[in-house]
């Protein structure tokens, strides 16, 4: 079974990537309520898990089911490309009503559900749709401000490095190659039909409202699409990276020659740009001012090892083939994640 996608010209011309602080904290919760989502998260699941008590996550954890329909509500598309979560939280509380309590309905008593949830608290949620509304907002914000927020400028950099990286692939090989590249579930058929292999069957004409493309951290292993009206057709792909994520600076390759050859400061950040990386990220991961970095990733890119580019407000950095011989580390392979 599949989702199938009719894209037309239109919609092409409308395709974006987008950033959601959101669908990053609804994500994350289901991350920390099922271990086969961990296996690249565990220090996050370790330092995040006393934080939450599932107990009183009881009513957001109901309408995220392992198998079945998650209301769309909890995570409206982003409008922008950098809303901020405030932006997000309040397109949540501003649901219409009727489409709230159509979702929960569908969530918690459809025929998608697989095993069915506490009767006391589905008609705790179905019984006030305006109060649920108000009670999944407090949660959700809760779980940003624990789980997300401490974390989120890292969250940030590698998503931001992702869409870099599929700009380039837009660039080397068009729309078709990139789209090839972001999961092995997705295909683009030359009959312009976008191809989701899921539980599914589901067949959807985009209708000039164009794609949606948003990297995230913590949906994978898996691929969603959001489908349903009125929601704009979306499709969320675990972004490149993330097998590094969690990863202590203190892990990172460094030899006692490379240093006598360009200093210390500069065999980390040489050693660490296994991905391309932007200026601030380097700065935190190092503990060195932006400035500082710019300095030696100058040197470093004069030298012949470094190479950068911009995309939007962040300049990206990558080692050349002569920075990965030299730091004996290899670059970011195109397997995932």
């Amino acid at each position: 079974m599949a989702v199938q996608l009719l894209v037309e010209t239109e919609d092409l011309l409308r395709c974006r990537f987008a950033l959601s602080p959101l669908w990053e904290t609804v994500a994350a919760v289901r991350t920390l309520a099922d271990p086969r989502r961990q296996a690249y998260h565990l220090p996050w699941v370790r330092q995040v898990r006393p934080l939450v008590d599932d107990a009183a996550l009881a009513p957001l954890l109901t309408l995220l089911p392992r198998t079945g329909y998650t209301p769309d509500f909890l995570t409206p598309p982003p409008s922008g490309p950098m809303a901020t979560f405030d932006d997000e939280l309040e397109q949540v509380t501003a649901t219409p009503l009727v489409q709230v309590e159509a979702e929960l309905h569908r969530c918690l008593h459809g025929p998608e559900r697989g095993a069915p949830p506490d009767r006391d608290l589905a008609d705790h949620l179905l019984g006030d749709p305006a109060h649920t509304v108000a009670e999944l907002g407090a949660l959700i914000r809760l779980c940003w401000n624990r789980l997300v927020a401490p974390q989120w400028a890292q969250l940030r950099d590698l998503l931001h490095a992702d869409i870099a990286l599929r700009s380039q692939q837009v660039a080397a090989g068009g729309f078709q190659h990139m789209l090839g590249e972001l999961h092995s579930s997705l295909q683009w058929r030359e009959d312009r039909r976008l191809v989701i292999a899921t539980p599914h069957r589901i067949t959807r004409r985009l209708n000039g409202r164009g794609l949606l493309l948003l990297p995230s951290v913590f949906v994978w292993p898996a691929l969603t699409v959001v489908a349903e009206q009125p929601w704009q057709p979306t499709v969320i792909y675990p972004a490149r990276g993330i097998g590094d994520l969690w990863r202590s600076t203190t892990d990172t390759h460094s030899t006692n020659a490379l240093e006598c050859l360009i200093g210390r400061a500069r065999a980390r950040i040489l050693n660490g740009l296994d991905r391309p990386t932007p200026t601030s990220t380097l700065a935190r991961t190092h503990g060195m001012s932006p400035s500082t970095v710019s300095g030696h990733v100058s040197a470093l890119r004069h030298a012949g090892l470094v190479t950068s580019h911009r995309v939007g407000r962040f300049t990206y950095h990558e080692r050349t083939a002569l920075g990965i011989a030299l730091s004996g580390t290899p670059g970011e392979s195109s397997g995932m994640p």
